[in-house]
């Protein structure tokens, strides 16, 4: 069966697949989740103060969908340059 199958090639395909299938949409979910702001809190009359989105969780954001946008970007180049 060897014969037939190139399991290094296998493998290649397998792993790229992980890395573009669930790898790019878990790092924009992961964006996404870090720019949403959280529930305000309601003070002592009941009025409610919104929250401020930390600096990390901006720079968090910023990067996660950052990287999505760049391997977007990347792609839609390799594809239109020929896809070779």
């Amino acid at each position: 069966m060897s014969d037939f199958i190139e399991w290094g090639a296998l493998a290649q395909v397998a792993v790229a697949g992980l890395v573009v299938g669930a790898g790019i949409p878990a790092l924009f979910a992961l964006g996404l989740r870090l720019l949403t702001q959280p529930a305000a809190a309601a003070v002592d009359g009941g009025a409610e103060v919104p929250v401020r989105r930390s600096m990390p969780r901006v720079v968090g954001a910023t990067l996660c969908l950052g990287v999505v946008v760049g391997v977007l970007a990347l792609g839609l180049t390799f594809l239109v340059s020929g896809g070779h």
